[in-house]
């Protein structure tokens, strides 16, 4: 068993190991993980991220190796995450741009002992601290125009759970990667008239894909659909403000937040 941490921008995850397969996540700078399998021509590694219990390929040139204990000190500490677009990071003391929702080597607990070197000013917040939806609403807000991409996790291409759970993941809870075990989490909101900011919207398309997005407000949601953009939602689902088409039909709401 192998254990690794992601110490580059942006890592795909792909469904099966090679280039031409399907992104299904990404790794972002900070993200740790278990290495289950090595390809057949070891140039690919299988993983299990930590966060969230995904698994997939990635590149064996992308891999950063660390020991056991060191991820085992990472599950248990309260590094801070990055709350800027992007930012810079002094890594061993070279620069790196690194994105929103990553996570730096840096708390307030004694120093682990490790040849890694870290220095970083720009803005971030406790992992673990929990905010309030005015901070989920302006970390949302961050994203907005962030092109639609298929397992994408940040704002140079995302998707719609991805956006979820980034957003909730810099506010401080925890939320599966994929639609379909979101909709598991939280408690079940009554109905639209029920829905307060915060809540998750889930829906399905014309064809039968799942989707969601968090309320803005009672009329308004925010969600990556093209781009991430704020829309019109009622009990019908999604209205499109640009098309005047409903994009989207509402199918359920959860609440993360707590009341």
């Amino acid at each position: 068993m192998d254990y690794g941490v992601c110490r580059l921008s942006v890592v795909s995850m792909r469904a099966n190991p090679t280039e031409k397969a399907e992104q299904i996540s990404q790794l972002l700078f900070g993200d740790h993980y278990e290495v289950h399998e090595a390809s057949k021509d070891k140039n690919w590694l299988r993983i299990h991220m930590y966060y969230d219990q995904s698994e997939g390929w990635i590149n064996l040139q992308h891999h950063h190796s660390i020991s056991r204990d060191y991820y085992d000190y990472i599950n248990r500490v309260d590094f801070k995450i990055s709350t800027d677009l992007t930012s810079s990071i002094l890594y061993n003391k070279s620069p790196l741009i690194i994105l929103m929702g990553s996570i730096i080597p840096i708390s307030g607990s004694e120093l682990f002992r490790m040849e890694e070197q870290f220095a970083f000013n720009g803005e971030s917040k406790s992992l673990g601290v929990k905010r309030e939806i005015d901070f989920i609403k302006n970390i949302a807000l961050k994203y907005i125009n962030a092109p639609n991409q298929w397992g994408g996790k940040n704002p140079f291409g995302i998707d719609a759970s991805g956006f979820t759970q980034m957003v909730f993941k810099i506010g401080g809870y925890r939320l599966a990667r994929s639609v379909e075990e979101q909709s598991r989490q939280g408690k079940a909101v009554e109905s639209i008239n029920h829905a307060i900011a915060g809540d998750l919207a889930f829906f399905t398309d014309h064809s039968g894909s799942h989707h969601t997005g968090i309320i803005l407000d009672k009329d308004k949601i925010i969600h990556a659909f093209g781009k991430v953009r704020i829309d019109h939602l009622n009990e019908e689902g999604i209205l499109n403000l640009d098309t005047k088409i409903y994009t989207h039909t509402l199918v359920g709401i959860r609440r993360i937040l707590p009341e």
